[in-house]
This record gives structure tokens, sequence and C-alpha cells, in this order.
């Protein structure tokens, strides 16, 4: 075997990437939506990124589109989109809302 291959792998690839973070599910729910969800992020997601999984459950489905920023919000606080999930204090099962930025 060479160096960087496993056994059960083909020369070239060695072991799976190291992941991007650690699964994170939180409730969520979308500004005027009915349906609250579980939603995976990860703790390394920005709020952006977070917000954008939450809304493409939701929009265009049960919330029409709009050519607006995203927002997540928690306990009533619109939080900077820049932050990750890990940075914001998100932890598994916290309840989230996502709505567009005014």
């Amino acid at each position: 075997m060479t160096t960087g291959q496993e056994k059960g792998r083909p020369a070239g690839q060695g072991a799976d990437p190291e992941p991007r973070g650690r699964p994170v599910p939180i409730n969520a729910r979308f500004d005027n939506d009915f349906v609250t969800q579980l939603v995976l992020v990860l703790d390394t997601d920005t709020l952006e990124e977070a917000a954008r999984k939450v809304a493409h459950h939701v929009v265009g489905r049960r919330i029409p589109p709009r050519d607006a920023d995203l927002v997540l919000r928690v306990d009533g606080k619109s939080l900077p989109s820049g932050l990750t999930v890990a940075e914001a204090g998100i932890s598994p099962l916290d309840s989230v809302f996502v709505g567009w930025a005014e």
C-alpha cells in the first residue's frame, strides 16, 4: 500500500476530508410560515448560510421569493450574518426565526 492509500480505496484517494463542522439541529421558523422545522446546520456555518438552509425549505413553497437579504433572529434579536452558529451561541434544538431583512 502506498502512502495516503487506505485499505479498500483506490490509489490516489486518501481518507475522507475533514468535516467542515459539527452538526447542530435547530428548531427554525420562517416569518409568516405556519411550520416549525428541524433544520441541520453546522457550527461553522455563518448565520447567513444557516438562514439560507432554513429558507430553502420554505421560500418558493409556502412563502413567495423576494429580492432581499435574510436575517436570523434569536430571542427577538437580529444577529450579524457574518457570525458563525458557534460564535452566536446557538445550541442544538434552540429556536431561531428567519425572515427578510427590512
